[in-house]
């Protein structure tokens, strides 16, 4: 159950169901007068039929509260709300209060029916806190629409296909598009097209060159240009190609790791600076 422990939306439901319980006992009391108020308290059940109950109605009712409490039956163990009672002989045993919740109907009960409310009450309230701490606790999560719109606009209709691979090749071929309408080159093919881009040599007629903004002395923007010059066409060989021309299929935690990478690397290119050839 480690994993429960950390599962929002698990100990949500948990504490859904803790509720169903408690309101499907309480419906169960509505047939019931209670003993353990008078002189027979500790002895008689807690609670007895009302003169006048249907029998049928009250076992109706008990087949609910009971298939409630199955539902419910392991917040005790997660929230640790049980209850430390003392049997004849002395001794102490721990009471789970959803599970014994039908001693109350028994000769000297273990628990009163309110023992068994205020216990879900405080099993509700600890389940909603583990809970906020549990979505506080979560990884970040990444979300593969808010990308850069030249990969997710090449990637969306096959990744909601299930077509991963072919929406990394698709979102690949977006970031060559980018590369390619920034710098209006159509004359080299695709890894070419990252290489001339961020090729160290002086632009030339034709031939635009991106570069990192800024003073281009800075050591963090020549250590961006380096890079940036390595990590395009290494993307395109890494990425596209295999995507491409690679065989079977991506899961799908392998495809959006690749699709961050080209993301990050479109907006890297929309960063960039153009240079272009002095006019002569």
């Amino acid at each position: 159950m480690a994993d429960a422990e950390r599962n929002p939306t698990y100990l949500r439901d948990l504490a859904g169901h803790v509720a169903a319980f408690r309101d499907a006992f309480k419906s169960f009391l509505a047939l019931h007068t209670d003993t353990y108020r008078g002189p027979g308290m500790g002895l008689l059940p807690a609670v007895m039929p009302l003169d006048g109950s249907d029998p049928a109605e009250v076992d109706e009712v008990r087949a609910r509260v009971s298939e409630a409490a199955g539902r419910a039956r392991r917040a005790p163990a997660l929230t640790g709300c049980v209850i430390g009672v003392v049997n004849p002989n002395g001794q102490r045993n721990v009471v789970d209060p959803i599970a014994a919740w039908h001693t109350v109907t028994q000769p000297k009960p273990m628990l009163e029916p309110a023992n068994i409310i205020d216990a879900c009450n405080q099993m509700i309230g600890s389940l909603g806190e583990m809970a906020d701490q549990a979505e506080a606790e979560l990884p970040p999560t990444v979300d593969v629409a808010e990308m850069h719109p030249a990969v997710w606009g090449q990637a969306a209709r096959l990744w909601r296909d299930g077509h991963y691979r072919q929406a990394v090749s698709a979102a690949a071929e977006g970031v060559v598009g980018l590369v390619k309408s920034r710098t209006g080159r159509r004359d080299i093919d695709d890894t070419s097209q990252w290489q001339q881009a961020f090729s160290k040599d002086d632009p030339e007629p034709g031939k635009p060159r991106l570069r990192w903004p800024s003073d281009q002395t800075d050591k963090t923007v020549i250590s961006m240009n380096s890079g940036l010059r390595q990590f395009a066409p290494g993307a395109q060989m890494t990425i596209r190609n295999p995507a491409a021309h690679g065989p079977g299929e991506l899961t799908q935690q392998e495809a959006v790791e690749r699709l961050s990478v080209l993301s990050l690397l479109a907006r890297w290119v929309d960063h960039c600076d153009l240079i272009e050839a002095p006019r002569t």
